[in-house]
């Protein structure tokens, strides 16, 4: 190979390792953006990489600069690319660490090629054919070693959504950013020029030619493990408030329960004791008293309102939370068409449909509340169809529905986070218990929750 044909190699070589490094970074992004013109925001992200990269190699900036400015730049377009700020940030370090890990990788095994492979003196010809032979096969063994690490990565992020906050974030960064640092470290003492005189770190510590790689690989699985334990910790934590919201619910519920208790015992009394009323009606109509009679019969009727229920649906658990949601109702001027029968076969838990409608009812009350007046409404029906429970219910909402990896709305609640967003999960958990299925729909201004529950002999 000519000395021209070796200068055109070397810039053919930059660029088009840019471009291939460019194209990692964008797909590793990807399947974390928000949906919409995603088409843009890979090529924003990918345009950036590359212009960048190109930029710092060609002004011949330190070591460290690249990873810095891009990351910085990544960060204020973040709004533009679909990704949050934190995980902007996060993504970066990953990336960066595992192409500094599968980079040292390489260097150990471009060492032990470039002893292998002769090194002719002359002619020059000879000489740069071995020099592009050689970083031809550094770059593809890289590239193969930071695609595989990279892909590994991706899977294990995309197992299960973290919830990312700053305290994840410096404790998944941490791993990260320490091996980036140890890699720039590193290739400082690679190659240095002594008087004169050209020294490898492998040749004077042929240790390190197996330590290096090996640390690397620590650093890569430091921060894999560390994604993978964040990931178990936000299970445990999805369990721990799925369980406090559903013991919150069913002490709400057995509290009700009890004043219903109460009520029915009130009942029977009241019973008791219309034969009384209806002796003091009769002797105030016979003396012709009829303003006190008038005042008397006015005073047992507000006394029987009391006891009166707005909604009736055959079982007292779901009279209790259907009455609640139509007063409810009424009070922010809620339209509520109900429809709700409890099954009187298929030996269906009153808890467990409980909890379902308790959670239905109360995620379509908070969407109502966003509706501007007069366009409110709900529409809740609860049907048998052969050896089925059908639940359903419609409401009206404002805005946009964001389905999550999980087929569940994300919810918009900054404050307490882990404890919002747990109602749809707890009602499709509530469903599983009977071979059945949630299904979600948003169309137009009206939202949709189907509950599919399936009859059983026994519990």
């Amino acid at each position: 190979m000519s000395e021209a044909g070796f200068r055109v190699f070397n810039q053919t070589f930059s660029l088009g390792a840019g471009l291939l490094y460019a194209t990692f970074l964008t797909i590793f992004f990807r399947p974390f953006m928000a949906q919409g013109k995603k088409g843009r925001k890979l090529f924003l992200v990918f345009s950036l990489c590359f212009l960048i990269e190109l930029v710092c190699s060609r002004a011949a900036l330190p070591q460290g600069s690249f990873w810095l400015i891009l990351t910085i730049v990544l960060l204020l377009a973040s709004k533009w690319i679909g990704l949050e700020k934190f995980w902007v940030l996060l993504l970066t370090l990953l990336y960066f660490n595992t192409r500094v890990s599968s980079g040292l990788m390489a260097e150990s095994f471009y060492f032990l090629l470039e002893q292998w492979l002769p090194a002719p003196t002359e002619p020059l010809e000879a000489v740069f054919l071995r020099a592009t032979v050689l970083v031809t096969l550094f770059l593809a063994t890289h590239a193969t070693l930071f695609a595989l690490l990279l892909y590994t990565l991706q899977r294990r992020l995309q197992k299960r959504q973290i919830p990312l906050r700053r305290r994840e974030l410096y404790y998944l960064g941490l791993v990260p950013t320490a091996g980036i640092l140890f890699g720039q470290i590193i290739s400082r003492l690679l190659i240095e020029l002594k008087d004169g005189v050209l020294l490898q770190l492998y040749e004077r510590h042929p240790g390190f030619l197996a330590a290096v790689p090996l640390l690397a690989l620590l650093f890569y699985m430091g921060a894999y493990l560390a994604i993978a334990f964040q990931q178990g910790m936000a299970v445990l934590q999805e369990e721990q408030a799925t369980w406090f919201a559903e013991r919150q619910q069913i002490q709400a519920l057995r509290g009700r329960i009890q004043e219903m208790e109460q009520f029915y015992s009130q009942t029977r009394s009241l019973k008791h004791e219309l034969r009384g009323h209806l002796t003091n009606l009769k002797g105030l109509a016979r003396s012709g008293e009829y303003a006190r009679l008038e005042a008397y019969i006015a005073q047992m009727d507000d006394s029987i309102r009391d006891f009166e229920l707005t909604r009736q649906t055959g079982n007292p658990v779901t009279d209790i939370i259907v009455s609640d949601a139509s007063q409810r109702c009424q009070r922010q001027g809620i339209g509520l068409q109900s429809d709700f029968h409890y099954p009187a076969a298929g030996n269906f838990d009153a808890f467990d449909l409980g909890i379902i409608l308790q959670n239905l009812l109360q995620n379509a009350l908070e969407a109502c509340e966003k509706v501007s007046e007069g366009e409110r409404f709900i529409v809740l029906t609860g049907k048998r169809k052969g050896h089925f429970f059908l639940i359903e219910v419609k409401n009206s909402f404002a805005g946009e529905v964001v389905f999550g990896q999980d087929g569940l709305p994300v919810t918009t609640k900054k404050e307490d986070i882990p404890m919002h967003g747990i109602g749809l999960s707890n009602v499709r958990r509530e469903a599983e218990k009977y071979l059945g299925e949630l299904e979600l729909k948003a169309d137009q201004l009206e939202f949709s929750a189907t509950v599919l529950l399936q009859g059983r002999s026994s519990l």
